[in-house]
């Protein structure tokens, strides 16, 4: 059979452009003993890929410039050459940015019988929930009743943060980059939600937790974490997840400039990859899958349609053009 898949031609610089990347169809081979045949159904695009187009050394090997991408997608097996799997079994992978791939059964995993649409096994049940559900609950270490603020609270990471902590009974305040976003925010519940592009972001954190900040869920950087700092509670956690503000960036961006104020509040920030928090997918699933069937929890996806728009999805997660999870849909 044949598929459509996506190369990087040339490592961006700078904001990714089209330029980078090239629409190709290969022929994939037949499976053989141990191996199957997987069509996709849907992929994912995610802001920490574009650390992996750059060629430097990191937690995963980069993208090699004229090969195919590699990303969570959610497929179908097809043509099945190993006894544990079957035709019509959903499997989730990392051979995104293609349509069809044939590969040895271990490097899929079988998701069972779907308990949601396929794409939020890409998002809020996949590897974006678990990042919200165990920054939040392990790396900040959130106890009930305590104020929490999480920039980019209008993607998948931090919509979900955010929906878990006012579950746990905690104020919730959230930054977004459009008036749209916001009011999704408080339609999720956020105790407060601001548009950081308004106004001066510690005036706004001020307005929103008076009191202060006991965990802050980082998915920006920049200047979020600087006045983040500014406003920690004594003994507070910040959760590093991201700091999408910043990957584009051709040159070193500065630090926060109130580092000191670390020592004096005894904060505790850590940093964090997902790959890391295996241990807890089991719970994970069980939680959130409660949470969303009880009618606690609530989940957006930006949908575009064909692996020929997955380049355009991926620039718009750096446009804000996605709320909530931003999913290519393989299959019409």
């Amino acid at each position: 059979m044949k598929s459509r898949e996506i190369l990087l031609t040339q490592r961006p610089v700078g904001m990714p452009t089209a330029a980078e990347f090239e629409l190709t169809e290969v022929d994939v081979p037949e499976p053989t003993d141990g191996q199957i045949l997987v069509e996709n159904v849907c992929m994912s695009v995610d802001p920490y890929m574009r650390g992996r187009m750059m060629d430097r050394e990191s937690y995963v090997p980069p993208f090699a410039v004229g090969e195919t991408l590699t990303g969570g997608a959610i497929g179908r097996v097809i043509q099945s050459k190993h006894a544990d799997y079957a035709e019509g079994d959903y499997v989730d992978s990392m051979f995104g940015w293609r349509e069809a791939f044939c590969a040895d059964a271990g490097w899929v995993n079988r998701i069972g019988e779907l308990q949601a649409p396929a794409s939020a096994y890409l998002g809020v049940l996949g590897m974006p929930g678990l990042t919200a559900y165990a920054g939040l609950l392990e790396v900040g270490e959130l106890k009930d009743g305590e104020t929490v603020f999480v920039s980019g609270a209008a993607g998948a990471v931090g919509s979900l943060v955010g929906q878990i902590a006012k579950i746990k009974g905690c104020r919730v305040v959230g930054s977004a980059g459009t008036e749209s976003k916001i009011k999704w925010l408080q339609e999720l519940g956020f105790d407060y939600a601001f548009n950081y592009r308004d106004g001066n972001l510690p005036q706004q954190l001020r307005e929103g937790a008076p009191e202060g900040i006991d965990v802050y869920f980082d998915n920006v950087g920049g200047d979020h974490l600087e006045a983040a700092i500014g406003h920690m509670k004594p003994g507070g956690r910040l959760a590093l997840c991201g700091a999408i503000a910043q990957y584009n960036d051709t040159e070193t961006s500065p630090g926060p400039n109130n580092m000191m104020l670390i020592i004096g509040l005894g904060l505790k920030l850590q940093g964090f990859i997902v790959t890391s928090f295996a241990h807890l997918k089991d719970q994970f699933v069980a939680d959130v899958a409660g949470w969303i069937q009880s009618g606690e929890l609530q989940y957006k996806e930006t949908i575009l349609d064909g692996v020929e728009r997955a380049p355009e999805a991926f620039i718009g997660l750096f446009e804000g053009a996605n709320t909530g999870k931003m999913i290519v849909n393989l299959k019409s």
